[in-house]
């Protein structure tokens, strides 16, 4: 049977930190998280960044998540669910958005751009910074301007798609 759970675990870029940068964990369900995984703790509450280490093709705490990584819905599965979407037409807009962020990476590096954060969400608000400041010394070359252009059409996708932006 083809569900809602499918897309999710054959999508999981709320989880690779693509759409998301971390997860607020709550004071009633810090204890059992703990034990799951490490996170920080601030006050009562806890977060961890993105990407998650439970995540390594498909949601290894799936059954015993966070509770905001349970009740996240982005956009593209209310369109599944309200069969707006096919699993086939979803799965093929997951896997377009997996590629274009892995050609933006490979640009990342190729272009050897020094980020402080693993979260490609937090990479993407980072270069964001960098390059509305004018602050980096390949803004003007062609192969960052390509870059660019790349990272806002992936936005675009996401944004359509997903309903988050991230640039």
């Amino acid at each position: 049977m083809i569900d809602s759970t499918n897309i999710c675990l054959s999508c999981g870029i709320c989880c690779d930190g693509t759409l998301i940068g971390f997860v607020q964990l709550s004071h009633e369900e810090l204890p059992a998280i703990k034990e799951l995984m490490e996170i920080e703790e601030a006050s009562s509450d806890g977060v961890f960044l993105q990407p998650c280490k439970k995540y390594c093709d498909g949601c290894t705490i799936y059954l015993d998540r966070p509770k905001q990584c349970a009740s996240y819905d982005c956009k593209l599965l209310k369109s599944f669910q309200q069969k707006e979407l096919d699993f086939t037409a979803a799965v093929e807009i997951i896997d377009e958005a997996k590629q274009r962020k892995i050609a933006i990476e490979d640009q990342l590096a190729s272009l050897q751009i020094k980020l402080q954060s693993q979260s490609f969400y937090f990479k993407m608000t980072e270069l964001k910074r960098l390059y509305h400041k004018n602050e980096h010394e390949l803004l003007s070359t062609p192969a960052f301007k390509n870059l660019i252009t790349d990272i806002k059409q992936l936005d675009n996708l996401l944004s359509t798609k997903f309903g988050v932006t991230v640039f």
